[in-house]
């Protein structure tokens, strides 16, 4: 005990201070999620205080995130479209699947899978990167110019007969499944459409505007009538907040300037009485489990989101290793990560069950808390903890937070996310492949497929597409390296090996000598079956030698079959020297050995393998 509050004056300063910053950035992206601020705070308390307690980076400061939210708004966006837009009825299966996403967390630590996450390729994470903070920003405008769709009423009124559509169709469906519904009585019908009411009918409506205005797609759809409904208040918030932000970081950068323009356009805002939109409402008071995940659980609700609870999980990890590796370079020390991926995943499960926000390692934070004198978990616990104070003591003051000052934080958050580095690169790439008369940087390609599909399409299968992608062309050009140092290939006139000078003289028209020096896999395959093309009409013993071939692939397997057997279909001999363990082991899998080339026809030296030559090839020319 003594140990852990050694260093407890360094770690207090650090988690006050990360603390303090992670304030609006939790506000926000709790907003931004679409789960209201204090699910953004809630995330931020308890993610914060167990990361850092079963973690294994011990300055990490962790919390909600921009990568990390802009995929929670997938989720909670794709489960509110199944519940009607009903955030009560959806919420029990969007917590289950940020628990879902943290138990993942857990799983990849406990089964030690933290040191291969690195080995995602970067123009992927910058791709994706730059994606996000298009997200952020696009999504952020509407609300920073203050305009909300479903409180359009023109706006609105364009969905009221898919509204008055969409009510009937779930009647029909609701009288189908209860077995009532008869074509040639439709009184149950009628009745209970004489239900519906003008106020029921709206509500729809306003989903279906909220649902056709939401994400990147939707939010420039709507920007049209944002601009000509532009609330002059909210914008000059906005703005405000951002000129605050940036200006106040020239003057100095020990106060974080998020949390000077949050108080400054927010007291201001307040104290003049201003018309301003605040946020949601913040809960006071301790938060309360969410019990209804257990009680009220549904497979069906949560299945087609467990591949992007998978996706959070792995963003997650890469986030907050990204974080530790940072943290390493500052303070010396080496992180372990898989103690890093369970103290997250812990986190995260336990954010969720409160209500939270999904998050992660935050790498501002975590430079913070460093800077401030951090050195243990226990200034990430100090984080959570104020964090905690904060929401007990300040909640209803911070529900009267205007909603474009937080607007103009994300759009701050937005703009930092990107990754500069990786787009400032994109002329100098080498230009490694062509797409007709194009010379283009397959690396560059790579980046731009996984940052326009991620900004105008789905996060997820973006990042998917960009693996494969990169792994092909990872495939391709490790086979194109291999195949030009290997001399798998034919040429018309291989050099003779010193040992082949001993080889009958009488003898040279009828024996073919082949040399294969590299791996024979699946990028050497096309010229290694051009072999029986090649050989000289008058042979009728071919001596392959495979001692310099060390690796052998299943395309390269299945080549060697096919060349074998057409020289046997040939009446060509076919001799093995100097077989190495792994290619022999599968050509026997397959029967090669002995069926194509049997035991007698493999030789461990040159020298044996000539005595068979002598012995039984003759000299027909």
């Amino acid at each position: 005990m003594k140990k852990f509050f050694r260093h407890f004056k360094g770690d207090l300063m650090g988690g006050i201070t990360a603390g303090v910053v992670a304030l609006p950035l939790a506000l926000a992206f709790g907003v931004s999620s679409g789960l209201g601020p204090s699910a953004g705070l809630y995330g931020a308390i308890f993610i914060s205080f167990f990361a850092a307690l079963f973690g294994g980076t011990n300055t990490q400061i962790s919390g909600p995130t921009a990568p990390m939210t802009a995929v929670s708004m997938l989720v909670i966006a794709g489960i509110l479209a199944m519940y009607e837009g009903s955030i009560e009825k959806a919420l029990p299966a969007i917590l289950t699947v940020f628990l879902l996403a943290g138990l993942m967390q857990i799983g990849l630590g406990l089964l030690g899978l933290g040191r291969y996450i690195r080995y995602i390729p970067y123009p992927v994470v910058s791709g994706f990167m730059t994606a996000i903070g298009l997200i952020i920003i696009i999504t952020q405008i509407l609300p920073a110019i203050g305009y909300y769709p479903k409180e359009d009423s023109e706006f609105v009124s364009y969905f009221v007969p898919e509204a008055e559509e969409l009510i009937l169709e779930n009647i029909l469906r609701e009288e189908a499944g209860e077995g009532i519904l008869v074509l040639e009585d439709f009184e149950e019908t009628v009745k209970r459409s004489a239900e519906i009411t003008e106020e029921i009918i709206m509500i729809e409506a306003k989903t279906l505007a909220g649902a056709s205005s939401s994400g990147v797609v939707g939010s420039i759809r709507a920007l049209g009538r944002g601009i000509k409904n532009i609330n002059t208040l909210e914008l000059l918030l906005s703005l405000a907040t951002i000129v605050i932000i940036y200006g106040f970081k020239r003057i100095t950068t020990a106060i974080p300037s998020a949390l000077v323009a949050l108080i400054l356009v927010s007291g201001v805002a307040y104290g003049f009485g201003m018309d301003y939109r605040p946020i949601d409402q913040i809960p006071s008071g301790f938060p309360l489990p969410r019990l209804e995940i257990f009680t009220e659980f549904s497979f069906k609700s949560v299945s087609p989101f467990i591949f992007t609870a998978l996706t959070l999980a792995l963003l997650g990890a890469i986030d907050s290793l990204l974080t530790s590796v940072v943290a390493d370079n500052m303070t010396k020390t080496k992180h372990k990560p898989n103690r890093e991926l369970v103290g997250q995943g812990v986190g995260n499960s336990i954010a969720a069950i409160f209500g939270g926000i999904p998050g992660a390692g935050a790498t501002i934070r975590t430079v913070i808390n460093i800077n401030s004198g951090g050195k243990t978990r226990l200034s990430g616990m100090i984080a959570g903890l104020l964090l905690l104070l904060i929401l007990l003591g300040l909640g209803p003051v911070a529900s009267r937070i205007p909603a474009a000052v937080l607007a103009g934080i994300l759009i701050t958050v937005g703009i930092s996310v990107m990754d500069y580095k990786g787009l400032k690169a994109i002329p100098s790439l080498p230009k490694d492949m062509r797409i007709g008369p194009l010379k283009l940087s397959s690396e560059v390609i790579i980046m731009l497929i996984v940052m326009i599909l991620s900004t105008f399409w789905d996060l997820i299968y973006a990042v998917g597409i960009g693996l494969v992608i990169a792994s092909l062309m990872f495939m391709k050009k490790i086979g194109d390296l291999t195949a030009k140092r290997s001399n798998v290939s034919l040429l018309p006139k291989e050099r003779t090996w010193p040992d082949e000078k001993n080889l009958p003289s009488n003898l040279k028209e009828e024996i073919f000598i082949k040399h294969l020096k590299g791996p024979l896999f699946f990028g050497t395959t096309s010229d290694f079956q051009a072999l029986a093309e090649q050989i000289p009409s008058t042979a009728t013993t071919v001596i392959i030698r495979l001692g310099r071939m060390q690796y052998m692939d299943q395309s390269g397997l299945y080549a060697m079959e096919d060349v074998l057997q057409e020289l046997r279909n040939k009446q060509i001999t076919v001799l093995f020297l100097n077989v190495l363990d792994q290619p022999r082991y599968l050509m026997e899998r397959i029967g090669i050995i002995p069926d194509l080339i049997p035991e007698a026809h493999i030789f461990d030296s040159f020298k044996s393998c000539l005595e068979w030559v002598r012995q039984n090839v003759r000299d027909e020319y």
